[in-house]
């Protein structure tokens, strides 16, 4: 079946079903063309709570699923494919922080939304990477704060906020792959570029540092900022030209939204085999056979909601 037909069944099993489909920014352009909602796992969050919709098909990676299922306890959750997966979240087990808290009985725990419902359920709030910094600052001073399971990301915070956090070590192997050398063949590329950088990259300190060094930071060229933040400053930058460091599905969406600029990825080999495990048949197959359904056990949907609710009500 060709894709035009496979997408023409999909539309026609979506409305028979009164479903919705949410995509992820990674997601393969074919997944986002078709789907109501494409965004970063924050927005993804907020708009299944807000659709009318009685089944909803998340097309992304498991945690997002679960996020989906604890937000929405009166919808149906789906998602295409049960093995995809997320490998950050892989880093993290809910025991590694009844740990901790062991030795910080008065702390507060900070759970990445790129987890586990499990772990999820001993997190205090949830975050995203478009409002780690504001979850962050929201809480209260002179408490200990564990960041869970993005280095990279919780090192960003904890520069931003200046507040001390103990980092869990955990990393996408993605984000993690993207270098600083990497950033300077880029730079040297395009010199006139906008650098738009997620903050779980392993180039990231490095960058903050030799963007302000040369000026960049000044000048409004290097921005550390969720995928969601990227689609808003790549609307309103007057740059033409922009080099992007995150999963490189997210070009698609930039290039449709912004076609008189351009977009180059960082490194061409920033790919989620995760992310790119839901396809259209896999879509088809899901919509119509109502599978793969996921669920979150109750007395874990319920602590995990309280950190979840928390993030989707601080900006």
């Amino acid at each position: 079946m060709s894709p035009t037909e496979l997408t023409r069944e999909i539309r026609a099993l979506k409305a028979e079903r009164q479903a919705a489909i949410l995509a992820h920014n990674y997601q393969r352009p074919e997944i986002q063309d078709v789907a109501d909602v494409v965004a970063d796992s924050l927005k993804m969050a907020r708009r299944a709570t807000e659709l009318d919709a009685p089944l909803l098909v998340i097309c992304g990676v498991h945690f997002m699923a679960e996020t989906a299922a604890i937000a929405n306890p009166d919808k149906r959750v789906l998602i295409p494919d049960l093995d995809a997966g997320c490998s950050l979240a892989e880093t993290i087990r809910p025991e590694d922080v009844r740990v901790w808290r062991a030795t910080h009985p008065d702390g507060l725990v900070v759970a990445y939304v790129n987890c586990s419902a499990a772990v999820k359920a001993e997190a205090d709030y949830c975050c995203t990477s478009g409002n780690a910094v504001a979850v962050v600052q929201a809480l209260p001073p002179d408490v200990p704060v564990l960041f869970v399971p993005d280095f990279f990301l919780g090192n960003h915070v904890r520069r931003i906020t200046g507040r001390a956090l103990d980092v869990w070590m955990g990393e996408c192997h993605v984000h993690a792959a993207l270098t600083p050398e990497d950033v300077a063949a880029r730079r040297r590329e395009h010199p006139d570029a906008e650098f738009l950088v997620h903050p779980e990259c392993g180039c990231v300190t490095s960058t903050m540092y030799y963007a302000a060094a040369d000026g960049d930071v000044a000048a409004g060229r290097t921005h550390i900022v969720s995928t969601e933040q990227m689609m808003q400053r790549a609307r309103t930058s007057p740059a033409r030209r922009f080099v992007v460091a995150t999963e490189t599905g997210v070009l698609h969406r930039l290039r449709r939204e912004n076609p008189a600029k351009q977009f180059h990825a960082l490194a061409e080999s920033a790919e989620c085999r995760f992310m790119k495990l839901i396809t259209l048949e896999k879509l088809r197959d899901s919509l119509r056979d109502l599978k793969h359904e996921v669920t979150v056990p109750p007395d874990i949907a319920r602590r995990a909601r309280r950190a979840i609710d928390r993030m989707l009500a601080i900006g």
